[in-house]
């Protein structure tokens, strides 16, 4: 019994590993080539709330069904709710030159607006659209020039370009995200 026991291990660590490791994907933002004046010159990013789905590891598409495909092989490589902050944060810092910073707001002084965006929606399609839809909100101290308003963002990707053109594809409309509420919501 003694001579079957690591024998039973080492069977136990070779069906585990037959399972491989899944292909991660990060998102490499787009770069950033304009200038958006804000009117705050220090802007916390709140919080950014995703549908389940989208804040789910796995890589979600919608097919011709309408049905959400994922695959336990093919992850993002960061928390998306986590990577989506920080590419906003970034984003809105290059194109106003602002202090931008996800939370936990990272300076002594506090910003003079906080930002928090829900999404509705964040999914790829089978038809080659990348759509974002949601709802953005300005809270500044004191209650003065508090705003929100609603977004509804597409971009095209290759659907047989595969995660990496979806990875692509976020990219893209986080940077376009990021213009319309330096347009619409910090101004």
């Amino acid at each position: 019994m003694n001579v079957l026991k690591p024998a039973l291990i080492g069977l136990a660590f070779a069906i585990g590993g037959c399972g491989g490791t899944p292909d991660l994907y990060s998102v490499t933002p787009p770069a950033v080539d304009e200038s958006v004046r804000i009117g705050f010159g220090a802007v916390e990013v709140r919080d950014v709330s995703l549908p389940t789905y989208a804040a789910a590891d796995e890589i979600a598409v919608r097919d011709e069904t309408g049905k959400l495909v994922t695959d336990a092989g093919t992850l993002w490589a960061d928390s998306p709710e986590r990577a989506v902050a920080l590419e906003l944060a970034g984003h809105l810092a290059r194109l106003s030159g602002a202090r931008v910073a996800s939370e936990p707001w990272p300076f002594e002084a506090f910003p003079d607006a906080r930002l928090d965006v829900r999404f509705e929606n964040l999914l790829a399609g089978g038809d080659g659209q990348l759509r974002a839809t949601g709802q953005y909100f300005v809270g500044v101290p004191e209650g003065r020039r508090e705003r929100s308003g609603l977004f509804d963002l597409s971009v095209s990707f290759d659907p047989d370009g595969g995660p990496q053109a979806i990875a692509q594809a976020r990219g893209q409309i986080i940077l376009d995200l990021a213009k319309f509420i330096a347009r619409n919501g910090l101004r």
